[in-house]
């Protein structure tokens, strides 16, 4: 069922999140509106300075009719995210969260600092019930499928039943939002035997293979490419830095095959050659991260979100809103742990 004719179904972007901010999120959002899936202007909140917004709004050829939430603060990208939550109340962060507690909005979505909208959103609106601790989920397309990995960076130093949560959480996005019918989900580890790892993961391992998830044991980091699985489960600290190599290492290889294909004569390859390889590796056109597990749809961006970035983040919370996510995931969590 579609929530977009009520407040509850709209999306606060925030508009002054992002190194290309509000340009990007404008064009972004008024993106957003075209195609077969196109959302209805009013059902985007758009957070910010509204004397900004409005004058963007009129540089690229006026404003459909959304929704404007003045927003008198900005947090800076690399301003520390407790800080910056405590000295700017009005931040556009903020009030995209206060949108979504008030109910005047379901979903936000920001590229801006990513500890202040994770510790923003998950103070303000509170975690779902059965859940202790929020994780972020990104989705990438490494294998001609979405494969998607959590926790991102939210819960560095994770409890096993977290991780049985994680399992839950993910499956869940890859059914309702993936179209993965029934989603494999693999624990990342050092080997595949039971006996391999941290306690940690070895008392993970039991708790996945008692829950009712399709759980396929320990995968190791190469299997992440090569379609094992469907939901990849691990550490917020162990995730962050997989996610974090991925994308540069993948820039990286690009960058050395460019050079080698135009030292070979190869100087008609442009880098539009290679936009596909880039984009299997990069989250953003899946719309950026999810934070699952608050009382609220939050899509995480990256800072350097372009329009069409901005546009699928804003039609993955649409997606999010409308399958009912949350209600899946607190349905989920309620059976995940018990025996199979």
């Amino acid at each position: 069922m579609s929530h977009g004719d009520h407040e509850s179904g709209r999306i606060a972007l925030d508009v002054m999140g992002g190194d290309f901010a509000p340009t990007s999120n404008l064009s972004g959002a008024l993106r957003a509106l075209g195609g077969d899936d196109g959302l209805d202007p009013g059902r985007m909140v758009l957070v910010g300075n509204e004397d900004a917004i409005r004058g963007g709004l009129e540089e690229l050829g006026g404003d459909p009719g959304f929704v404007i939430r003045h927003a008198s603060e900005v947090i800076d990208m690399h301003e520390k995210p407790g800080q910056a939550l405590r000295a700017k109340p009005d931040s556009s962060i903020a009030v995209c969260v206060g949108s979504i507690k008030a109910g005047q909005a379901g979903a936000l979505v920001s590229m801006g600092n990513t500890g202040a909208v994770v510790g923003a959103s998950t103070l303000g609106l509170g975690t779902l019930s059965g859940v202790r601790r929020p994780g972020i989920a990104v989705t990438l397309e490494l294998t001609g499928h979405p494969v998607t990995l959590l926790d991102m960076g939210a819960n560095i130093a994770p409890k096993p039943a977290h991780l049985v949560h994680y399992g839950t959480m993910g499956s869940v996005l890859a059914r309702d939002c993936l179209g993965v019918r029934e989603p494999r989900v693999g624990l990342l580890n050092i080997g595949e035997e039971t006996s391999k790892g941290t306690d940690l993961l070895r008392e993970a391992h039991g708790l996945l293979t008692e829950s009712r998830l399709d759980f396929v044991g320990n995968v190791e980091g190469g299997d992440i490419f090569k379609g094992v699985c469907d939901v990849v489960v691990t550490d917020g600290f162990t995730g962050n830095v997989v996610l974090k190599l991925l994308e540069d290492f993948a820039g990286f290889m690009l960058r050395l095959v460019m050079e080698e294909l135009q030292g070979h004569g190869g100087a008609q390859w442009g880098p539009e050659a290679l936009a596909k390889v880039r984009r299997n590796i990069d989250y953003s056109e899946y719309g950026g991260a999810l934070l699952l597990g608050v009382a609220g749809i939050v899509v995480i961006g990256h800072g350097r979100s372009d329009e069409n970035a901005v546009s699928n983040a804003l039609r993955l919370a649409a997606r999010a809103l409308d399958a009912g996510v949350n209600d899946d995931i607190v349905r989920g969590l309620e059976t995940a742990s018990e025996p199979a």
